[in-house]
């Protein structure tokens, strides 16, 4: 990000916090807060102050879907030497699939190419990107009243002029007149919050819908009809809205099987009733994601770093799991018992829990948490949060930053709290993201390799700070005398290359079911030795 764009971004957050009216006090004091700390806490790594002001105010570009029309396609002559038209020969399928992925503006002009291609991009179902055009705004009213439809995909994410507003409801009706599948929609105006026309309520055809910094409409007095009939994949992406609109929404689409929710702007209470929904990801601060009854669903991704599971009013914010038969993946929950709490059931999960059937989550199978060993509270609770999930076999812990030790725990305090029955049996992967090589974590990793029959595989991925190889020798070399109870376990102490960090920024790879674990980083082979 160039110093120009930096400084929009700046003053855009600056904008919203000094003049929007809509934002409750708390919340703008809690926004400026998150800001000024991550500038204390990342204006050193690399991209500094551009990247800290990219993520914090423009986190919806990240995390909106990539559009179907590929970057580099562009429509080109015949080479002199090659005049043979090879293209025109293929049959209507293939033409129409070649035409889908070029950009809107070449797509419109193959049909100037010859007879044969007169009809391909009317026929086709159109593929949109507003990006591709210029004077978009225009161009956009003229290309969506064209073509007769279906739409296969439409992306309206660019900066428009007055207009925009006033013509947006148009758009939303043609859209729904001429069967949109998937569209993506963001406001190119905020901060100044924008209603969200309620046209974009009767688009029955969608399949994908993601919304970006818009206010939601009111859905009190709309018909309790179904709403999205179709609708199988749906992102708000810092979208303004109460509790009710987001189940109002949830509960008019019966085939729903991916939810993505990022942003800090709304306190969301999310009760999950779904007999359809695989996964459901969340990106920034919540009160409460209340799992009531979702037979179907596999994966639960929380993130919230900056925000530390917290409300802007500072209550601790909730995860509670009541009925998931087929909950595989789960993560990041947070070990700090005053920002986050884990229930299980009808029962609280604190340090020392006696777990019972009735506090386990026996299905899944990956998990991933972030603690503070230096905090001697959270640690404590490490014991007991694993005995909930008997059967991980992968475990992906955070090492959380530690800004002041309350209480170190040893090897004793590990060996006192007894067999941990996942760790002795079940976990084969473990990877300790952020290690700094302090003494609490040496400990708990000690213990680890101890207990771990049945262990293949240790990833240590360390955190910001070391400046050599011999560093990182010197904090592990305690390892290296531990006996291990699985000798034919392999440790690999590395960097992590992954440009997204430990978390998930996007919700990409979360929603991809082709991708077995989600968390786990790209791994530069080549920063350290093997351990």
């Amino acid at each position: 990000m160039d110093t120009r764009m930096s400084n929009f971004a700046l003053q855009m957050a600056l904008n919203l916090v000094r003049n929007d009216d809509e934002f409750p006090a708390a919340t703008m004091e809690t926004l400026v807060l998150k800001l000024g700390n991550q500038l204390l806490r990342h204006w050193r790594e690399p991209g500094g102050i551009d990247g800290v002001v990219a993520r914090f105010v423009f986190p919806t570009h990240y995390t909106i879907p990539d559009p179907p029309v590929s970057a580099d396609a562009r429509l080109c002559a015949l080479l002199p030497h090659d005049a043979v038209d090879r293209l025109s020969r293929l049959p209507d399928a293939l033409l129409g699939n070649i035409v889908s992925r070029l950009p809107v503006k070449d797509a419109a002009r193959t049909a100037a190419l010859s007879r044969r291609w007169r009809p391909v991009w009317r026929s086709t179902p159109l593929v949109l990107l507003d990006a591709d055009l210029s004077a978009a705004t225009s161009a956009v009213s003229r290309v969506l009243a064209d073509h007769p439809g279906p739409f296969r995909c439409v992306h309206i994410r660019t900066f428009y002029m007055e207009e925009f507003t006033g013509l947006l409801p148009s758009w939303l009706r043609i859209l729904a007149v001429k069967g949109i599948q998937d569209l993506v929609l963001l406001n190119s105006r905020w901060p100044h919050a924008i209603d969200l026309p309620s046209t974009f309520l009767d688009m029955v055809s969608l399949t994908r819908l993601y919304l970006g910094l818009w206010k939601f409409p009111d859905t009190a007095d709309l018909p309790r009809t179904s709403l999205f009939p179709n609708l199988r994949e749906l992102g708000l992406c810092t979208v303004l809205m109460e509790t009710k609109d987001l189940d109002f929404i949830l509960d008019r689409s019966p085939v729903l099987q991916t939810l993505c929710v990022e942003g800090d702007f709304f306190q969301l209470r999310l009760r999950l009733v779904s007999q359809s929904l695989r996964c459901v990801q969340i990106i920034g601060s919540f009160e409460e994601i209340f799992v009531v009854d979702a037979p179907c669903l596999e994966r639960l991704i929380i993130h919230s770093e900056g925000n530390k599971g917290c409300t802007p009013d500072g209550a601790c914010s909730k995860v509670k799991i009541g009925r998931a038969p087929k909950l595989h993946l789960l993560g990041y929950l947070e070990l700090d018992p005053g920002n986050q709490v884990l229930k299980v059931g009808k029962t609280i999960i604190k340090a020392g829990t006696k777990v019972s059937p009735r506090t386990m989550v026996p299905s899944v199978r990956i998990l991933a948490f972030e603690v503070r060993f230096g905090v001697r509270n959270d640690a404590k609770m490490v014991p007991s949060i694993l005995r909930c999930f008997p059967n991980i076999e992968t475990l992906h812990i955070k090492s959380g930053e530690t800004h002041q030790s309350t209480g170190k725990l040893n090897m004793k305090f590990w060996h006192e709290s007894g067999t941990i029955e996942c760790i002795r049996s079940r976990v084969k992967r473990l990877f300790f993201h952020g290690f700094r090589g302090g003494r609490s974590e040496l400990a708990f990793l000690k213990f680890f390799f101890e207990s771990a029959l049945v262990l293949k595989e240790v990833v240590i991925l360390l955190a910001p700070g070391f400046t050599s190889i011999e560093e990182v020798h010197s904090r592990i070399a305690s390892l290296g005398s531990t006996k291990r109870a699985s000798e034919a376990s392999s440790v690999l102490v590395t960097g992590c290359s992954d440009p997204q960090g430990d978390y998930i920024q996007s919700f990409k790879r979360g929603s991809d079911f082709s991708i077995r674990d989600p968390f786990e980083v790209i791994i530069d082979p080549n920063a350290f030795d093997h351990a």
